[in-house]
C-alpha cells in the first residue's frame, strides 16, 4: 500500500504544478490583452492554443462590460475549484492508503 499512496502523492503533486502552471500562463494571456502584440508570433499562438481551451466554454456566457471582460475570471475560479477538487482527493487518497484514518 505504501507505493500506491506515494503514486497517489505524486499524482497530486503533479496535478497541482499543472494547474500553477495554467494558472501562470492565464495570468500572462491576461497581460499580453492589455498591449498590442503580434498573434502570429510563435511564443503568443502557442499561449492562446494552451489557454483557448479553458477559457472558450466561459465565451459563450456573455461576461463583457464595457471594455472589460470576466472571461479570464470565472476560468480561475473553475480552476481553482478542480485545483482543490483534484489535488485533494489524491491527497487525500494517499493519506488514507498510507495508514492515516
Amino acid at each position: 500500500m505504501f507505493v500506491l499512496a506515494q503514486l497517489f502523492s505524486s499524482l497530486a503533486l503533479l496535478a497541482s504544478m499543472i494547474f500553477k502552471f495554467l494558472y501562470f500562463l492565464l495570468v500572462l494571456r491576461i497581460l499580453l490583452s492589455w498591449f498590442q502584440v503580434d498573434p502570429y508570433n510563435a511564443v503568443v499562438s502557442a499561449l492562446y492554443q494552451i489557454t483557448d481551451p479553458l477559457l472558450i466554454p466561459f465565451r459563450k456566457i456573455p461576461l463583457r462590460v464595457g471594455m472589460i471582460d470576466f472571461t479570464p475570471l470565472l476560468a480561475f475560479l473553475a480552476l481553482s475549484f478542480l485545483d482543490h477538487f483534484v489535488v485533494g482527493t489524491l491527497s487525500q487518497m494517499a493519506f488514507r492508503l498510507a495508514g492515516g484514518s
